[in-house]
């Protein structure tokens, strides 16, 4: 069975009490999956551990083919207006190869999905199916994750900043584990949710992630110890520290160092009387670097947290990104084309080329505005003609001509890449993809100049249940 077909029975049964009993399950066996099945029966399958080059080649065939069978069904000519909008292509074998990968690297750690990189609703779907947590931080995202039958002691409101209203809707719907980094919130939730279970959120060294957060979250060492004797005093439940080296890190030694900051606040915390039992070691996993970041943090969680020590630490992480980034591929049509003249060295003039596209930096792409992103399109046709396969063998020696891609809107900022290289010159009417656009994309999309929100989403899956 593949996981389109495990997502759509989710869809089809509602109030199934099997269901219903896999999502609330803690599901820590990563040799396996679970699934309903069309009789409403939950199945368990071994995920198999495909060769990765073999992998990423069936995942690019079939990506490949869903962006030819939806580009070739739309005729310019006689389409609906926006008809030929933007829309995306996701691989949801990808993540559960991504998910195989977590636990081979980090067994002890259980991840809680940042709803807010991206909260596609097959993706969520299929996380759920797998056992994630998830790590919300709004109402709206713990409303969304409870609509999908997820039991709330699998939710982490990881948000030390919270509306009065957010607090008082967290204990009404029983998600009873939050994080805090001021006094103010102590009091708000001594007021409003005495009985939570809380994370001391501290500060951390990052400022070499892609996004910082320390600017804006996490206490110090000193306030941390300041906050724990108020939290005593007002006679709250802390469960544990949680740190955030910064989303898309790529200074790994701040992980060893939040890991020793954590394991003196636990001693610290024990010594309150506090039962201190959980360890939330936050997100920025980058799946390029996730090798190298996952050892620094095994050897870090080994070293101050072992686990004869602490035989019942719950580790758990927020990764965002990790999941959804690859498992997204975006394709845009060219709408407007403008040429200008530009030389490549000081002898020999080419025609250069303002491409618009019908997406931008206000829609899919704020991630160049708001993740510091620099997504490089690539060419999906070339006077009309399929060339998706092409762009992943051609040398970029290939590619001489220079060109500029620019979204839809009437904003002069609204630039996507100044300058990116193609082989052949593109015409309107052509299509350009974005691969590896899944994380801080569609989730802060706006409607600005009336262009569309929202946009389509095709499934497939490379990866089968064996």
């Amino acid at each position: 069975m593949t996981v389109p077909s495990i997502v759509n029975s989710f869809s089809d049964v509602a109030n199934d009490k099997f269901r219903t009993s896999l999502l609330n399950s803690e599901c820590n066996d990563h040799n396996h999956t679970y699934a309903v099945d069309g009789l409403n029966n939950v199945i368990t399958k071994r995920v198999s551990k495909p060769n990765t080059a073999e992998a990423l080649a069936k995942s690019r065939k079939m990506v490949g083919q869903a962006l030819y069978d939806h580009i070739s069904a739309i005729d310019l000519d006689t389409c609906l207006p926006e008809e030929e909008e933007s829309f995306f292509v996701c691989d949801l074998g990808e993540v559960l190869r991504l998910y195989k990968n977590w636990c081979e690297k980090l067994p002890r750690i259980k991840p809680y999905y940042a709803v807010k990189c991206n909260n596609d609703p097959k993706l969520l779907e299929v996380l759920a199916t797998l056992g994630t947590g998830f790590d919300c931080a709004s109402t709206g995202e713990i409303n969304t994750i409870l609509n999908l039958g997820v039991s709330p002691d699998r939710i982490a409101y990881a948000n030390p900043c919270k509306s009065i209203s957010s607090v008082r809707n967290a204990k009404e719907v029983n998600v009873n584990l939050t994080t805090f980094d001021n006094s103010d919130e102590l009091y708000k939730i001594a007021k409003y949710h005495p009985e939570s279970r809380l994370l001391l959120r501290i500060s951390t060294d990052d400022e070499s992630a892609q996004c910082r957060l320390s600017t804006k979250f996490g206490a110090s060492m000193s306030e941390s110890f300041d906050l724990l004797r108020l939290a005593k005093k007002l006679q709250l439940n802390v469960a544990g520290v949680a740190f955030h080296v910064g989303s898309g890190a790529s200074d790994f030694s701040a992980i060893t160092q939040a890991t020793k900051d954590s394991s003196i606040l636990f001693e610290e915390g024990t010594r309150l009387g506090f039962k201190m039992n959980i360890l939330d070691v936050g997100g920025g996993f980058v799946l390029q670097t996730f090798n190298e970041s996952s050892r620094y943090l095994r050897e870090a969680c080994d070293q101050y947290f072992p686990e004869k020590l602490f035989p019942e630490l719950k580790i758990i992480a927020e990764p965002g990104r990790y999941f959804a980034a690859s498992a997204f591929t975006l394709a845009c049509n060219v709408i407007a084309r403008r040429m200008t003249t530009q030389s490549l060295d000081s002898t020999t003039p080419t025609a250069h080329a303002m491409l618009y596209v019908n997406d931008g930096l206000y829609n899919n792409l704020n991630c160049v505005l708001y993740d510091h992103q620099l997504p490089k399109g690539k060419a999906l046709t070339i006077n009309g003609r399929f060339v998706y396969d092409l762009q992943f063998s051609l040398p970029e020696s290939e590619k001489k001509i220079p060109v500029s891609i620019w979204g839809p809107t009437c904003d002069g900022l609204d630039c996507i890449s100044e300058m990116t290289y193609v082989s052949s010159l593109m015409e309107v009417g052509d299509w350009i993809f974005f691969d590896e656009i899944g994380a801080y994309t569609s989730a802060a999309a706006t409607a600005f100049n009336g262009f569309q929100k929202e946009s389509h989403t095709i499934y497939t899956c490379s990866e089968s249940l064996i």
